[in-house]
């Protein structure tokens, strides 16, 4: 029996071969946040298990994204010899291995799994776009609003289930573990899939590729837009208990804000990529979700704590819709399929270095001022800079 072929960019009918692709890309999508998001509110476990040091303990949620921020840019090197179909393919088995790994005993499996694990999610987060520019060009929006509030999900669930998961029985090392099945279903899935997908004709070197890219002024744009959302978010998800608890707040209270802020930010990866397709320039949306965000730091800053859900929502909402619209920019900005990988690599890799020094940078601040003062005026400089780069972004044009 023959496997249908999918629809080309002219034809976008309803197939049964088009579902199972979307369910595939679904499934490859919540997969690449439960491993990263599991680890940190079982991180007291691990530590009286390991007897690790905080610095670390800390190096476990660092390595992905420094792994994000190294391979990104090198996946389009790989599509090259593999085809995205094959990449991701392998992507999800590499998952699947890395988390059995972690989960083993030893200090040696702990971080070695983990990097595996941050290297086959950097390979997701970038075909992701590639495969949405190359199967549904005309439908970028509703997939990518798709896939991304499916990452945001399958994050929150992570977090939400990972300590009574561990209280069951499992343990911390089973609780981590559990997330290979999933990664293994997406392997399941993706396995009859990867003979529809060829190789893309590239022109010229991968280096020489790179170079051009590296010269596109739009190209920094989106990648700046990508890293300095991204270094909000890791800002927000590490330190927003802390800031809530220090204007009064008590911790219980402070961790249901932290969830308020992830739930709002799935609302906002499904509504703005939506709404962002259906213009050609992003401009004005960049501005809007600028401002609100500003007003939600301000909130913060200044504002009193009876105000603080309205305040948590809009910063959760853009910060969920910004990645929904820098995921879509690197599908509108680029002109074929090869351009779209690179351009998420870079922008990812880029954006990901700049993302990894935000908490570090953020609490820095914290103990040489006293005061949350400063650092929530950091991320007011941060969200100008990134209204610049996202107008720039959000322009029409094409790499």
């Amino acid at each position: 029996m023959s496997i249908p072929n999918y629809p080309s960019k002219t034809d976008h009918s309803t197939s049964a071969g088009n579902v199972f692709l979307i369910a595939g890309i679904l499934l490859v999508a919540i997969n690449l946040r439960p491993a990263l998001a599991t680890v940190g509110p079982l991180i007291g476990q691990i530590r009286t298990a390991t007897g690790l040091s905080n610095s670390m303990l800390g190096l476990l949620t660092t390595l992905p994204l420094l792994a994000f921020g190294i391979v990104s840019s090198l996946t389009s090197l790989v599509t090259r010899r593999f085809g995205i179909g094959y990449t991701l393919l392998g992507a999800m088995l590499l998952l699947t291995i890395g988390i059995g790994l972690r989960s083993l005993n030893g200090i040696f499996f702990l971080y070695f799994g983990t990097m595996l694990l941050g290297i086959s999610i950097a390979l997701g987060n970038v075909l992701l776009p590639s495969i949405t520019k190359q199967n549904f060009p005309a439908k970028s929006g509703m997939i990518t609003s798709l896939y991304s509030a499916v990452m945001a999900i399958g994050a929150s669930l992570a977090a939400g289930v990972s300590v009574p998961l561990s209280q069951t029985g499992l343990g911390w090392r089973g609780t981590l573990s559990i997330w290979g099945l999933l990664a293994l279903l997406a392997f399941l899935c993706w396995l009859p899939q990867i003979q529809l997908f060829k190789k893309t004709d590239s022109n010229g070197s991968y280096l020489k590729s790179m170079q051009s890219l590296i010269k596109k002024s739009l190209a920094w744009k989106i990648a700046l837009f990508m890293g300095l959302q991204s270094r909000t978010f890791y800002i927000i998800l590490a330190w927003l208990p802390e800031i809530l608890q220090s204007r009064g707040l008590d911790a219980h209270y402070s961790g249901w804000m932290l969830s308020l802020s992830q739930a709002t930010g799935i609302a906002g990866s499904i509504v703005v990529p939506l709404w962002a397709s259906k213009k050609k320039n992003q401009q004005s949306i960049v501005l809007i979700l600028c401002i609100f965000e500003a007003i939600g730091i301000l909130g913060l800053l200044f504002s009193s704590l009876s105000m603080v859900v309205i305040w948590v929502s809009f910063i959760g909402f853009v910060l969920g819709g910004c990645f929904g619209l820098a995921l879509l920019l690197i599908v509108y900005r680029s002109k074929d399929t090869t351009t779209t990988t690179e351009l998420s690599g870079f922008a990812q890799s880029i954006g990901y270095l700049v993302a990894c020094t935000g908490p570090i940078i953020f609490g820095k601040l914290f103990d040489l001022s006293g005061s949350w003062t400063i650092p929530l005026l950091l991320l007011l400089v941060i969200t100008a800079i990134k209204l610049m780069a996202g107008l720039g972004a959000g322009k029409e044009g094409k790499i």
